[in-house]
């Protein structure tokens, strides 16, 4: 097995040979050698390599190299007297694996913008940008599951095919096989992409006490914003024995730790990020690990918003949904920290959230972070079987296809919460990326769907 660069950069130079694998990022001829830039994907930083004009191959295949030609290289690592690295490898035989034709490939050694990346997207991840994202996304998802292990929680694999519709929105990609009935459906029902695996998720809830899933889902919305897409990921916990403040301290705890883990862990991808694509992105993260969030009502929010001076596109009044605007007015504006929001309007939230005693307002919470607006949403769940099946009619639910959900609250019923993270929108906010489209590795949107 090859050596990744990213190790070997850490290492001091030894005797004795290693192997590398990777592909050129460029090659500088000086005299009688080459300097070759490889990289491997493992890391940001290149790894020189000296190429002496006195190898087999030198004529014939070395001085062809250009970027984006993939090679194998043994040598010896030695002290770097260039400024900026530490090692070089010396090389002995550099073998050509696949060459890239210099006149066709199309990504040459400048910057190219992240709109036309997205139309290569099947070599996007080829760039600094790309692969410090995905870098940067996947010691996200390494931080998530450690959150979750190091608190007991249970991964739950909910299903991507469902036949419910979490939100109640109808927005749902439908599932069928080919030359199925429509009175014969596969499942025996009309199936759909999941929208959300929490209400399966508070299933095993209610027999193991805490659990999370953390899996795709899917939305039919015709939606071509910087912030929407029809495939991407959610985080949803579901806790026992849990009311709306342990949910919120849940929600947050998970925010700061999975920031702290990437500040730690992604340094030069992170500071790159700062570099290029959002200046003050480091000290952004850093502030909401190190600070207190902002708590106020939904009423709260509202009256600071009409107070304001500001002529937002949309209006704000009581019982309709802030809209990303407001929220990040609210963070960005106002206090210049995440802020979390409660006890949203009843009428305007799904059927499952618990109802306050005001009967107006249930037991919500979101979560606004600078730039991005909400970035978690969740709830108390009404553990009330007469008060849910109530809300259920009043929404045009049809009770007997939730009859399992009811269960749920007619053996053993107990107060318990949950939320849902979206890790697009995490990701963007940990790399500054202002389009959704760049932080998931090939985006679905509407008309949109490469490779």
């Amino acid at each position: 097995m090859a050596a990744r660069i990213q190790k070997l950069l850490q290492q001091k130079p030894g005797e004795g040979e290693i192997t590398v694998n990777g592909w050129v990022r460029t090659r500088r001829d000086t005299g009688s050698f080459s300097f070759l830039e490889i990289n491997d994907g493992s890391c940001l930083s290149n790894l020189q390599v000296i190429a002496d004009g006195t190898l087999e191959n030198y004529e014939e295949e070395i001085s062809k190299l250009s970027a984006g030609c993939s090679v194998e290289i043994t040598g010896v690592l030695q002290e770097s007297p260039a400024k900026g690295q530490t090692v070089e490898l010396q090389a002995a035989i550099i073998t050509v694996i696949g060459w890239a034709d210099p006149e066709t490939y199309p990504l040459q050694k400048k910057r190219h913008s992240l709109e036309f990346l997205r139309s290569i997207s099947h070599l996007r991840p080829r760039t600094n940008a790309l692969g410090a994202v995905t870098r940067i996304r996947s010691r996200l998802t390494i931080a998530v599951n450690l959150f979750f292990q190091e608190r007991d929680f249970i991964q739950v694999h909910t299903p991507i095919i469902t036949t419910s519709d979490c939100e109640g929105a109808g927005e749902m990609f439908q599932v069928s096989a080919t030359g199925e009935k429509k009175d014969a459906p596969f499942f025996g029902s009309s199936a759909g992409l999941t929208v959300s695996g929490q209400l399966q998720a508070e299933v095993y809830a209610m027999a193991l006490g805490q659990v999370y899933t953390f899996g795709p889902t899917f939305r039919a919305e015709n939606s071509n914003t910087s912030r929407h897409l029809a495939e991407f990921w959610m985080i949803e916990p579901e806790m026992a024995f849990c009311d709306l403040e342990c949910n919120m301290a849940i929600a947050t705890d998970l925010l700061k730790f999975v920031l702290q883990d990437v500040l730690k862990n992604c340094v030069e991808d992170l500071t790159l990020c700062n570099k290029f694509i959002e200046k003050g992105l480091l000290q952004k993260l850093q502030d909401v690990v190190d600070k207190d969030f902002v708590h106020l009502t939904y009423t709260e929010a509202v009256e600071k918003l009409q107070d304001v001076k500001e002529a937002f596109e949309y209006p704000v009044e009581w019982g309709i949904d802030l809209q990303s605007e407001h929220e990040r007015y609210l963070t960005e504006k106002v206090y210049k920290c995440p802020v979390i929001v409660t006890d949203y309007p009843a009428s305007i939230k799904p059927f499952y959230m618990r109802v306050s005693d005001d009967g107006k307002t249930v037991a919500a919470m979101d979560i606004l972070v600078p730039g991005i607006g909400e970035i978690v949403g969740g709830s108390q769940r009404e553990e009330r079987l007469k008060v849910l099946e109530k809300r259920m009619k009043n929404a045009g639910i049809d009770i007997e296809e939730y009859d399992w959900y009811l269960d749920l609250r007619r053996y053993g019923t107990v107060p318990h919460a949950g939320f849902g993270l979206g890790f697009e929108r995490l990701v963007q906010f940990a790399t500054g990326m202002s389009n959704i489209r760049e932080v998931i590795p090939f985006p679905r949107t509407p008309g949109f769907a490469p490779c």
